[in-house]
């Protein structure tokens, strides 16, 4: 009597590929703005923030000029991480200018556990406004008092470099500037749209492992938050997105 064919083992099935994760999409001013927007509250309500940002890309563009020239900076002055343009000797010309404030002592940063060297600070203003130009409102027409001052800046990004770390990209007290001549021995015209701003880079984290942190010195009062960064770009652009200058970390 014939034995039974032996059947063959069942093939193994194998595991399908496991998908790459595609990476986190680089955030803008708005989706910035809203993360800080949450963390704010999360301050206030005394709760830890949901998630991390930690690594994610950034690229944030800030309208400034809006409202005309700035006095001329004092070279001595220090910085107040606003952008601002003012106009040049006989106004041949227009000086834009970007002075990062020296956050390393700040209370915003400060924490046994944080260890950083140093930390310069960049304001981001009107963070009420998501969108990258200037503001379409001057003002409210019924209004009959006195224009109000700007509201205090409550929104930032702090570059933030580690003891013995790399110092490519430290300022050191010097302001990001550049200068707009004008075309065949013109004068250049006040821009109408203002100028934008332009910093592009990456999100670090605090001791405690979180990108953003916030401080506030009353319940009663809006939360002041900020992004610890490690910038890799800063630039200056028309409002129609040309590049007139940009600093690159180590360039």
């Amino acid at each position: 009597m014939t034995a039974p064919p032996i059947a063959p083992p069942p093939a193994e099935t194998a595991e399908p590929p496991v998908p790459p994760v595609p990476p986190a999409p680089t955030l803008d001013r708005a989706g910035l703005l809203q993360a800080m927007d949450a963390a704010a509250s999360a301050y206030a309500a005394g709760q830890d923030s949901a998630g991390s940002l930690t690594g994610r890309r950034f690229v944030v563009r800030e309208a400034f000029g809006c409202a005309g020239a700035s006095p001329p900076p004092v070279e001595a002055a220090p910085g107040n991480g606003l952008a601002a343009w003012s106009w040049g000797p006989r106004r041949e010309s227009l000086r834009l200018t970007l002075a990062p404030g020296d956050w390393t002592d700040s209370p915003l940063l400060a924490g046994s556990a944080d260890s950083w060297e140093a930390a310069e600070g960049f304001w981001i203003s009107r963070p009420w406004l998501r969108a990258d130009g200037c503001p379409g409102v001057e003002g409210d027409p019924l209004a009959s008092g006195p224009v109000e001052a700007p509201s205090p800046q409550s929104v930032g990004l702090a570059a933030v470099f580690e003891e013995d770390g790399s110092r490519l990209g430290r300022r050191n007290g010097r302001a990001y500037e550049f200068t707009v001549r004008g075309e065949s021995d013109q004068a250049p015209a006040a821009p109408a749209g203002g100028y934008r701003l332009v910093l592009e880079g990456r999100l670090a984290a605090f001791a405690d492992g979180r990108a953003l942190r916030c401080r506030a010195a009353s319940a009663n009062q809006r939360p002041v938050c900020i992004g610890a960064v490690q910038l890799d770009r800063v630039a200056f652009e028309t409002a129609d997105g040309k590049t007139l200058s940009e600093w690159r970390v180590g360039g």
